[in-house]
């Protein structure tokens, strides 16, 4: 299993079975939200600078939860791939960050 879903700088970004499978593992409660992690990345609410070189991706789901997906990507490749997903409410803090990309209200 492989899917891609397009970062908002249109660089695909894979999340393997592998990947999935190492997610669930440690956030069991995201196991039902395979779809919505991918949906993050694509269309998120907020993207911000990560550390390491990674974004992250957030989608509010509610105004006190959101998805959260860390991934990264390789613009001179033209590659990426998502690392972990997991929910949070930790909304406050992560506004905080700086802010690459925000969704058009």
């Amino acid at each position: 299993m492989l899917h891609v879903t397009y970062s908002v700088n249109k660089i695909p970004i894979r999340l393997t079975a592998e990947r999935w499978s190492h997610i669930v593992e440690n956030h069991d409660d995201i196991a039902g939200y395979y779809h919505d992690v991918l949906e993050t990345v694509n269309k998120p609410t907020w993207v911000f600078d990560g550390d390491e070189d990674e974004l992250w991706a957030v989608k509010l789901i509610s105004e006190k939860k959101a998805i959260l997906v860390i991934y990264r990507e390789f613009k001179e490749r033209n590659d990426g791939f998502i690392i972990t997903a997991f929910f949070t409410k930790k909304i406050k803090k992560l506004l905080k960050r700086k802010i690459l990309w925000q969704q058009h209200q």
